[in-house]
């Protein structure tokens, strides 16, 4: 990598769900649901620059649970933003890869939304090639691709901007049992109840929990160890799970806990964007 061609950067930041209800079903089969998204300032991250070909390379703690790098979702959303614009141009990409895969906080939908955003800048085309390819997929990667506090129905990708400025900069402890769970194997164990809509995410919840809970028992450990823990003011589970989180009312008290997280569980301790 030459001076003369730099590499781009971008990070793909952790996605936290605020709160998620499930609602029913749509006409598609998907679930519908109502979400309140918010982004912590590590994650994930990439680089690319400038090559004859698409290629990925993957690093970092969880490289080596990615199945199969030739199919990662970095690549299908490069190649589907690639046919979208027209782009006969390639890249050589990079992925560092510190979040746990299958873990309720974005890490593939963050992975191809900041590759939609990197290569949208390398190969200086629309970006509105970009959103037109990150609904195609997956239900989060649009969120993603904004990184912002939003609200988010349909399946999620209908999305508000809502103002959570409020809360930028809170320190967060994010949690997983290292044990990965597949969102569609959560979602089909959803009990079908619909229990109202998402108001104020404080006063919200995850429906999603208690089907976690029954495939992966450690989310309940995971959030009563949260919950005991000094300084933490807002507990949930993050997505369809395994990853749960904790504001903290003060980052070191939430350094403190990151030092008393049990060895066998992932940590990451960060801030809301």
């Amino acid at each position: 990598m030459s001076r003369e061609n730099p590499a781009a950067h971008e990070i793909a930041p952790a996605k936290l769900n605020l709160a998620l209800h499930v609602r029913g079903k749509l006409p598609d089969g998907r679930h519908a649901i109502e979400t309140i998204f918010a982004f912590c300032i590590d994650g994930d991250r990439l680089s690319a620059e400038a090559a004859d070909e698409l290629t990925l390379e993957v690093t970092g703690p969880f490289a080596a649970e990615l199945d199969d790098q030739d199919d990662n979702l970095v690549l299908r959303a490069a190649r589907a933003l690639q046919k979208a614009a027209d782009v006969s141009a390639g890249a050589a990409i990079a992925l560092d890869k510190r979040l746990p895969i299958a873990s309720g906080i974005g890490g593939g939908s963050a992975d191809a939304a900041a590759a939609l955003r990197l290569l949208t800048s390398l190969w200086r085309i629309d970006p509105a090639h970009a959103q037109e390819v990150a609904p195609t997929l997956g239900s989060d990667v649009p969120a993603c691709l904004l990184s912002l506090p939003a609200r988010g129905e349909a399946a999620g990708d209908r999305l508000a901007l809502v103002d959570l400025s409020e809360l930028s900069g809170t320190p967060v402890l994010i949690v997983n049992a290292r044990v990965p769970l597949a969102t569609a194997e959560v979602f089909a164990g959803w009990d079908g109840e619909d229990r109202g809509p998402l108001g104020d995410w404080r006063l919200g919840r995850n429906d999603l929990e208690p089907a976690a809970i029954a495939l992966v028992p450690q989310i309940e450990t995971v959030l009563a160890w949260l919950s005991a823990q000094q300084g933490a003011e807002f507990i949930r589970m993050s997505g369809s799970g395994a990853s749960c989180f904790a504001f903290f009312a003060s980052e070191e008290l939430r350094d403190s806990a990151a030092d008393r997280v049990p060895r066998e569980w992932w940590r990451l301790a960060t801030h809301l964007r």
